[in-house]
């Protein structure tokens, strides 16, 4: 298996700031410390049923799933997230996976949010989120193997449009290969490395969410410090920027279809 890539809030890319391969360079001694801290389990793939706000969310994934799908019918107005954030590109090299978002990197996307009103609600209930967008991937795409950069995050996928043939459109975490399906939520540690392949012939729609993991202190500290520099970063201040005007651009795009 190829090398995996480091992707993240922190970058490979020697043009960026020394500050921030410092800390690339103290992730793993960071990401120990917290883990000593959490509250929940350190396993690559977590159980849904740890978390109280999965279940009611599940539960009105139709209404998510109809949100989206409503959205998707401007698909070629949602950004690829290699555009929006340019530490993906070392991952997927094509516009096939693109990102609507609601909230980005701890923003909030308002007009985005004003398109999905139902799962804008839903979301709001979620403890910590820090990113949410309906993540698109069409036949064809390969996300290639990487790791997240901090455990201060997990994620989590609810399955809103799953191809038919389920095996032929997984993810890989660390040993596991898993498969999505309709409302139900598959929740993960993105530091394990991890790839996606959607080699069937159909779109793949999830709503994924970037949230913060439960701590004691003191991971707690480490992680309320860190992601505190990362919110004021070039990083998330180029991302908004992105993200402000792919907002707008998909508002005209309506606009002229309307």
């Amino acid at each position: 298996m190829a090398k995996s890539k480091f992707f993240g809030l922190i970058s490979n890319d020697p043009s960026r700031p020394l500050h921030y391969r410092f800390l690339k360079r103290q992730r793993h001694r960071v990401n120990k410390a917290i883990a000593a801290s959490s509250k929940i389990s350190n396993a690559p793939v977590l159980d849904p049923n740890t978390f109280e706000w999965s279940g009611p969310i599940a539960k009105r994934w139709r209404t998510v799933r109809d949100e989206a799908l409503a959205i998707c019918r401007n698909k070629d107005a949602i950004p690829p997230l290699r555009d929006i954030s340019r530490d993906h590109r070392g991952i997927v090299d094509n516009d096939t996976w693109r990102s609507f978002f609601l909230v980005g990197y701890g923003h909030r996307q308002e007009a985005n949010m004003a398109r999905t009103p139902r799962t804008t609600e839903l979301i709001e209930h979620i403890p910590g989120l820090n990113s949410a967008f309906f993540s698109i991937l069409d036949p064809g795409s390969v996300i290639t193997p990487h790791r997240g950069v901090t455990k201060a995050f997990i994620t989590a996928h609810l399955g809103l449009s799953v191809p038919s043939q389920r095996e032929k459109c997984w993810i890989r975490v660390e040993d596991q290969r898993l498969t999505w399906e309709e409302g139900q939520w598959l929740i993960f540690d993105d530091t394990y490395e991890h790839e996606v392949r959607n080699d069937s012939d159909e779109t793949r729609i999830i709503l994924l969410c970037q949230i913060a993991r439960p701590l004691a202190v003191p991971g707690s500290w480490l992680a309320s410090a860190f992601l505190s520099y990362v919110k004021r970063s070039d990083f998330v201040r180029e991302a908004k920027e992105n993200l402000d005007a792919w907002e707008d651009a998909f508002a005209r795009t309506e606009s002229g279809r309307s």
